[in-house]
């Protein structure tokens, strides 16, 4: 199992992004122009403000008048600016969603089309809070920071030049005053990413501690693993924390350092205005004019302050979702399909392990025959699961081969694979949405016809006693139970029409009577294909073709229920005590 999916380089974030601004350069054209325009509006006001104090001062003409038309010149090209500025911050909200949208798609794409294989070994903790959480960040990100960030830069880099422009000595005075703030943030920067990263990952490890506990609980219950899994518990906790707190560390250097740099340009542009201005070199309402420009400044850089830490979040969780791509698969891509004798399923010395030093699997040799019923059956620990997950191509053999008409299953791609082989376990999931919508995921184009004859056939009639039958919503006021959210499970199956079934305990929450039924009514529709079944219960290896006996890794029998019952050794011994058992409960 990975046990830490990889993270994008800064490189690879940056190509996303431009990937993602190319998409929408129209909009952002849109958006950059519009603020410019806002920008610009917004240096009108405090040149009028300086023409103002200069004409007072000048005391020529009629001052009256004259200050009239340039304060009705300033107040108009504010409401310009404030207009303009809505407008921007508008396109960018647009803009944010959409490339929201798209950012999650793409990772969820990304899941979908990993191989089986691989998709099962990933750690679900770490997958989920990278498509919740940091799809989250990013989204709010995209939706909120990036809008208001860009009309800050746009603002500041207008209000620089304008300064510049109006007298270089005191827009030279403004700029090495900013110096602080830009240390402050170079400072800042080199260390937020690993911080933000070691939040997240730290974050994702205790989710699936928590998450694993909680789905072990009966477990943990019946081993007395309860102190084990309280110090696994708060190890976690207590790294996530460490990292949150050194994430925090970080802001209270740089804001009360920012806070005081942002102060120094207005103070410096005084100083040095107030020493050019008592020698005649600038008027006093260029000094104004410059100081309500450099304090304008304070706004943007205040924004920019404020925002910096939750871009450096999103550019870590960025990081994290686009880290998906590099998910190793380990294999090339796959070109070869099955044959036209493609239902044929081969197993040739197969040996398989989960951890590299001991066999579960060893040396199975199995030919499964279009549409035979092959039962495999054992003890628990037997090895029965882990061969099912390589028939299904769930995993891959480290020695021998598993194929399908010659190739081999886990070189199939996810598409393939569902059309030639599916494996239905006990562990199942209703999504909450309508009963129709549930089932319509194996077959969108299916008809409420074949939808009901599908439930019908895994004998799920519960549906007729549904409110609103098969546009009942499951999830809030209607439940399934585990029996009921099966039968949706195996119905899918059914709707899917695959080549090969592998059953894996896919009845065992059912009682034994609704099993048996269930099982009956598989077999009838599914007859003239591929069944394979990991019986729990012998009475469904009686009803096989043959039957398959796995004891300690190995593939000790092979034959029909009479010839191994005949035989008298392992599958014998079992269907005797079994017989017993059912006979003097």
């Amino acid at each position: 199992m990975i046990n830490q999916l990889p993270v994008a380089e800064p490189a690879e974030v940056r190509a996303a992004a431009r990937r993602d601004l190319r998409a929408e350069r129209r909009t952002v054209v849109g958006l950059v122009l519009v603020n410019g325009l806002a920008s610009a509006a917004g240096l009108i006001g405090p040149w009028l403000l300086g023409r103002i104090i200069d004409t007072i001062q000048s005391g020529s003409g009629d001052v009256l008048s004259a200050v009239d038309r340039l304060a009705f010149g300033a107040l108009l090209f504010t409401v310009v600016q404030t207009v303009l500025a809505w407008w921007a911050l508008k396109i960018g909200y647009r803009f944010g969603e959409r490339t929201a949208a798209r950012v999650r798609e793409r990772f969820l794409r990304r899941t979908l089309a990993l191989p089986p294989r691989v998709a099962d070994h990933l750690p679900a903790g770490d997958l989920i809070s990278r498509g919740s959480t940091d799809a989250a960040v990013v989204a709010f990100t995209l939706r909120s920071a990036v809008p208001e960030v860009l009309v800050a830069l746009v603002h500041a880099l207008f209000l620089i030049v304008a300064v510049l422009a109006l007298d270089l000595r005191l827009g030279l005075c403004g700029l090495v005053s900013l110096l602080g703030v830009g240390a402050a943030v170079r400072w800042y920067v080199r260390r937020a990413r690993p911080a933000y990263l070691a939040v997240a990952a730290t974050g994702a490890d205790m989710a699936d501690v928590v998450a694993s506990t909680a789905k072990g609980a009966r477990t943990v219950e019946l081993l007395g693993l309860e102190r084990r899994r309280t110090e696994a518990t708060e190890a976690a906790v207590t790294r996530a924390r460490s990292a949150r707190l050194g994430a925090l560390w970080l802001r209270t250097v740089l804001f009360p350092w920012a806070e005081v740099s942002l102060a120094l340009p207005v103070v410096g542009v005084l100083l040095v205005g107030g020493a050019l201005y008592t020698k005649d070199l600038v008027s006093l309402g260029v000094v104004v004019t410059a100081t309500v420009y450099l304090r304008q400044l304070v706004g943007p850089l205040d924004t920019l302050m404020l925002w910096i830490e939750q871009l450096q979040g999103a550019g870590a969780s960025y990081a994290r979702v686009e880290g998906l791509a590099d998910v190793p698969t380990t294999d090339a891509e796959p070109t070869a399909v099955p044959n036209a004798d493609g239902d044929r399923i081969r197993v040739d010395n197969a040996h398989y392990s989960y951890t590299g030093v001991r066999d579960v699997l060893q040396g199975i040799d199995l030919v499964v025959q279009p549409g035979e019923r092959l039962a495999i059956v054992g003890t628990s620990g037997a090895g029965k699961s882990t061969l099912a997950r390589l028939l299904a191509g769930l995993d891959r053999p480290h020695t021998g081969s598993v194929t399908i008409g010659g190739t081999p299953v886990a070189d199939l791609p996810p598409d393939q694979l569902r059309e030639h082989v599916v494996l239905i376990t006990q562990d199942h999931h209703v999504f909450h949405d309508t009963v129709r919508d549930n089932l319509l995921i194996a077959k969108p184009d299916a008809t409420d016809e074949e939808l009901y004859a599908a439930l019908a056939a895994v004998g799920a009639m519960w549906w007729e006693d549904l409110p609103q039958g098969l546009d009942t919503e499951v999830g809030d006021d209607t439940e399934l139970d585990d029996a009921g959210a099966q039968q949706l499970s195996l119905a899918r199956v059914v709707l899917a029409d695959p080549h090969t079934l592998i059953l894996d305990e896919a009845t065992a929450l059912l009682d034994p009577k609704t099993a048996r039924q269930t099982e009956q009514s598989l077999a009838g529709v599914l007859k003239g294909r591929t069944v394979i079944a990991i019986a729990h219960r012998l009475q469904t290896a009686h009803d096989a073709d043959r039957i398959a006996v796995m004891e300690d890794g190995e593939l000790v029998e092979l034959g029909s229920h009479d010839e191994l019952v005949s035989a008298g050794r392992v599958y014998g011994r079992l269907w005797q005590t079994w017989h017993a058992e059912t006979q003097n409960p």
